[in-house]
């Protein structure tokens, strides 16, 4: 098993910026991707961003030059840092992990339990 815990949500005025970090933790032999997606409410959920192993990202247009994606591959960690946020940016953000078991197993998705950002003033 593999648990995603995620931290930082929070409210935040419009303009402002939060840090979402989240660890991965459990049976873990190697970690394809890890990213973020968001779920506002009435909305289906979206992709925010996500990074693979080896640094390579993939982001929405409504969120490139305000949020970064980072990971840190010794610890299980990827973290968001979201700079010049919009009310359009309230959501309940979740932690996304494509998580390999055993060398030779096949991954499996995992998602965190999320955290709320909301945006206001």
């Amino acid at each position: 098993q593999v648990q995603l815990v995620e931290s930082g949500g929070g409210l935040v005025q419009p303009g402002g910026s939060l840090r979402l970090s989240c660890a991965a933790s459990g049976s873990i032999f190697s970690i394809n991707v890890m990213g973020w997606y968001r779920q506002a409410p009435g909305k289906q959920r979206e992709l925010v961003a996500t990074i693979s192993t080896e640094g390579i990202t993939n982001s929405a247009d409504s969120t490139k030059g305000r949020f970064t994606i980072s990971r840190d591959n010794a610890k299980n960690t990827v973290a968001l840092q979201m700079n010049s946020l919009k009310p359009e940016d309230t959501a309940v953000y979740s932690c996304y992990a494509v998580v390999r078991a055993t060398r030779w197993g096949r991954a499996y998705d995992y998602w965190g339990q999320g955290t709320q950002v909301t945006v206001s003033s």
